[in-house]
């Protein structure tokens, strides 16, 4: 919080490592405000020189003190794309072929992609429906997490399954 006394509780540094913190800084000749303030004070610190087993503070964590003092306040969200499924689209039986839709891919196989669209059951990209050109390996075109736009070729309700299509879906709009 913005407001708090303790400027850790802007970092991502734990409660429970807060000594730990303020310990790195006291040796350093500073305070935490201080360290936070001028990040440039921690190089050459040494890590190991604070680990603290007992303390439950390995080497990595205090590596990832180290870091986080070095860049203070850093909020990931600020960076996050704001992503949501079709509002109009929730169950299988709302997919009709033709529509474009965004998604984002949740498995990789030899034979394809799944994507999750939003109605409770991935989708299949087939591999040869994964780019207009000739695709020998899928995971060079997508990846785990990869937000992708398809487009719904088939719907077999009774079998619950999705065939999607990424070729010239990326390039128009979402339906």
């Amino acid at each position: 919080m913005p407001e708090s006394a303790n400027p850790l509780d802007n970092s991502w540094v734990h409660p429970e490592h807060y000594k730990l913190a303020e310990r790195i800084a006291r040796a350093l000749g500073t305070s935490l405000v201080q360290l936070m303030q001028q990040p440039e004070r921690l190089a050459g610190a040494d890590a190991g020189a604070f680990v603290d087993e007992a303390a439950g503070a390995g080497l990595l964590t205090v590596q990832d003190i180290l870091t986080e003092l070095q860049k203070p306040g850093r909020d990931p969200r600020e960076t996050a794309t704001h992503f949501a499924y079709h509002p109009e689209v929730a169950d299988i039986q709302d997919l009709r072929p033709g529509m474009l839709l965004e998604g984002t891919v949740t498995n990789v196989t030899a034979f394809g992609a799944f994507v999750d669209i939003g109605v409770h059951r991935d989708g299949l990209v087939h591999i040869s429906e994964l780019a207009s050109s000739f695709v020998k390996d899928p995971h060079s075109v997508v990846a785990i997490h990869t937000r992708v736009r398809v487009k719904v070729l088939a719907v077999d309700v009774a079998r619950n399954r999705i065939s999607l299509s990424m070729r010239q879906a990326s390039v128009s709009p979402v339906c």
